[in-house]
């Protein structure tokens, strides 16, 4: 049975999380403070964070940051509705997703099973397959190609290495930051062209209507995710 962790101080709401994961075989422990959180992070082997960010003591930022010195298990950080800056900062320093204040249990249920299953996949590297398949897409890692309704085709190298970045992290919001410096791998220059202008054809190739992706989903003012639903 897979094991969370919820370091929040609204002992109801973790009380609540706490029974309704138990609907997917989850069980959680849940801290009201900072210190006791990442205390038992070190005695028992945990597969997901649920984080607030407004704690006594400790914000959730700094708790995030301890962490990820130590720890790279998915953290799904909860904010205030419509705290834009939050959720950049939470992702920049390391989040997996967030979810806002006050939030539908069902939506939290489905992002904590997707963001598990990706933690548990890139733990056990060696049973990971060498293709990944969606409704309606699969992407071969070891020919770098993509199988559609239209057919099996090569895409250029950049188009790929975008499209198998978001795919593998399917769930997660991506900085642009961070797609640019994993895929160029050279420092972010705050120039976004290269990186919309790759989603655009990547769009024109996978989705039958580009203006409104199935796949690829824009985060305004952050990056981009690949849908969880497909």
């Amino acid at each position: 049975m897979n094991k969370i962790l919820i370091i929040d101080d609204d002992k109801e709401l973790c009380a609540l999380i706490q029974r309704s994961v138990l609907s997917e075989n989850i069980k959680a422990d849940f801290c009201d403070h900072g210190k006791a959180g990442l205390a038992k992070l070190k005695e028992k082997n945990y597969q997901l964070v649920i984080l607030d960010i407004m704690m006594p003591g400790m914000d959730g930022f700094e708790i995030l940051e301890q962490i990820r010195k130590e720890n790279s298990l998915p953290v799904l950080m909860l904010t205030a509705r419509d705290d834009s800056v939050s959720k950049v900062r939470g992702l920049r320093a390391g989040a997996d997703d967030y979810l806002a204040k006050p939030f539908n249990m069902d939506e939290l249920l489905a992002r904590i099973v997707s963001l598990i299953r990706r933690y548990t996949w890139f733990s056990h590297p060696e049973g990971a397959p060498q293709q990944l398949d969606f409704d309606g897409l699969s992407i071969d890692m070891d020919d770098r190609t993509i199988t559609t309704v239209n057919g099996t085709f090569e895409i250029p190298p950049k188009e790929f290495d975008v499209l198998l970045l978001l795919a593998r992290y399917q769930g997660k919001i991506l900085t642009k930051q961070r797609i640019y410096e994993e895929v160029w791998k050279e420092e972010y220059c705050y120039d976004d062209s290269n990186i919309m202008a790759i989603i655009s054809r990547l769009r024109k190739k996978l989705e039958e209507d580009s203006g409104s992706p199935r796949y690829i989903q824009t985060v305004k003012g952050i990056g981009y995710r690949f849908n969880r639903e497909v």
